[in-house]
């Protein structure tokens, strides 16, 4: 199976290069890899360039955008002007950070899992940090979901859920819409991945009630909304964060922002919300 990667990249140059050869060791080779340059104030485009220069299919995109790092908007659009430099001869697209470390056999084994079931329309491994010169795994992992940091997506499930949403809660709702449309979402534990840098590390100040905002945007409601803020909260250590991400999700709702969903849409996601909640009570 073909595949492209794409990378966005602010201010990488400590991991970029990290990131960029444990691309070009893989057992089975991305066919093109674009890194989009967002706005970087370090040596990110120059660690890239020389990449390219001795792999022809690892390309460099420039963006210019605003500094400030809110998750969700700036690292999609960034990932949209990469895709946007793309043509559509791949079987599945790949959006990665730009400080992580992929086992060697990462896309075979993603390729086995998508060979495997067409009706597969995600597959991811998971994260492990760095502690106490151990890796462990992030403790914001969940089983059944594909981290942020690498998503790699069949081509007809990507255009179906219309691509990546830039907004905060993109990826969540890119695997809520691919189990609207009957899509499976598939994760592997033998694929550990080296997250190296924690995530949201670069967030701005402002983007703390963001989360909040976002389950408002995923159709979530108030009361699953509560809980969702509750277990990120304790998950993250922060349990202050709960009060930021209730006052979020008022703010959005008080403002009327647009749904990333249709009600349809966002009637299935609180009813397959409330049945994976009482799958883990009961």
């Amino acid at each position: 199976m073909k595949y492209y990667v794409i990378i966005p990249a602010y201010n990488e140059e400590k991991f970029i290069a990290l990131t960029l050869q444990s691309l070009v060791e893989q057992t089975v080779l991305p066919s093109k890899i674009v890194v989009v340059n967002d706005n970087s104030t370090d040596r990110t485009a120059l660690i890239v360039k020389e990449f390219s220069v001795k792999y022809s299919w690892i390309s460099l995109i420039n963006k210019t955008s605003d500094a400030i790092h809110l998750p969700g908007s700036k690292v999609i659009q960034a990932f949209q002007k990469g895709l946007n430099s793309l043509d559509e001869n791949y079987d599945f697209i790949v959006k990665a950070d730009a400080d992580l470390i992929f086992p060697a056999n990462y896309f075979e084994t993603i390729i086995s899992h998508f060979k495997s079931d067409e009706k597969i329309g995600m597959v991811g491994g998971f994260a492990y940090i760095k502690k106490n010169e151990e890796w462990i795994l992030e403790n914001l992992t969940d089983k059944d979901h594909i981290r942020g940091a690498f998503k790699a997506y069949r081509k007809e499930c990507f255009q179906q859920i219309g691509g990546l949403k830039p907004a905060m809660g993109w990826d969540t709702v890119d695997e809520l819409l691919s189990k609207f449309y009957h899509w499976k979402v598939v994760t592997d534990k033998t694929l550990k991945v080296k997250h190296l840098k924690p995530t949201g590390a670069n967030y701005n100040k402002t983007s703390r009630y963001k989360q909040g905002e976002a389950f408002y945007t995923l159709g979530y409601g108030f009361i699953i909304t509560t809980i969702a803020s509750a277990k990120l909260a304790l998950l993250k250590k922060r349990p202050f964060l709960f009060l930021d991400y209730i006052k979020g999700f008022w703010k959005a709702k008080s403002a009327k922002k647009p749904l990333l969903v249709t009600a349809e849409q966002a009637q299935f996601i609180r009813n397959y919300r409330w049945k994976k909640m009482k799958e883990k009570l009961f």
